[in-house]
């Protein structure tokens, strides 16, 4: 199954799976704790400020591609949401926890060596050592469905590489040799990016209008008290 995600919608499905893994007693998720989810401090890069609305949006997308699907509770008026990622019956994908894992960090924080994933992946289920993270990502770059991911040039100074996932677009420091048809991001279609791109421009500019107006309405109160 071909896959094409924003960067909204990899946080959003990120944190879906990572809520599932680590805390499954609260799962799925209401709009509200998806939401703090999103934006938390810890345990994301880059780390971001979105508003229920642009969460909302950003799973009515996801929805629409059959990556999420909204849960309703019997006594509860609350919509709750869960992914679709790993669905052999609705997506022919049946992902194992350790894939989801690390397919997990790799959305929410972004590319990683194998001892970073080791270490925040092993927060979600158990990998006995770095062997079996290489493992998983072997698996994912070798997956009929796939590749997942992809294992991106050691940086100058340093001595492990990276790997990102590929539902998204590749890191900018990724090298054109990368970025060709053999590991290249799954994609619907260009339309399909630029249209996603231009989603994410425009809540950006809302919370950046939101910002000003309260600016301004403080330097009011100011200027009124002086």
């Amino acid at each position: 199954m071909k896959i094409a995600l924003s960067l909204l919608e990899a946080r959003v499905l990120g944190c879906l799976i990572e809520k599932e893994l680590s805390t499954p007693d609260y799962y799925p998720l209401s709009l509200n704790s998806l939401t703090n989810a999103c934006n938390q401090k810890s345990n994301r890069h880059p780390v971001l400020e979105l508003e229920e609305s642009v969460v909302q949006d950003t799973l009515d997308a996801l929805i629409k591609k059959r990556l999420v699907v909204p849960k309703s509770s019997s006594g509860s008026r609350v919509s709750k949401f869960a992914h679709r990622l790993s669905n052999p019956i609705t997506n022919a994908m049946d992902f194992s926890a350790q894939e989801l894992a690390v397919l997990c960090e790799l959305l929410v924080r972004g590319p990683q060596t194998v001892g970073e994933l080791r270490t925040h992946a092993g927060r979600l289920t158990q990998f006995a050592d770095v062997a079996q993270v290489e493992s998983t990502l072997l698996k994912l770059r070798t997956r009929d469905e796939g590749p997942f991911v992809a294992e991106l040039p050691r940086q100058p100074g340093r001595r492990d590489v990276r790997h990102a996932q590929l539902f998204t677009e590749l890191p900018l420091d990724a090298p054109a040799a990368l970025c060709g048809s053999e590991l290249s991001p799954v994609t619907e279609s260009s339309t399909d990016r630029v249209t996603a791109l231009e989603q994410e421009v425009v809540a950006l500019r809302a919370e950046v209008a939101e910002v000003r107006a309260q600016l301004d309405q403080l330097a009011s109160k100011l200027e009124g008290t002086s």
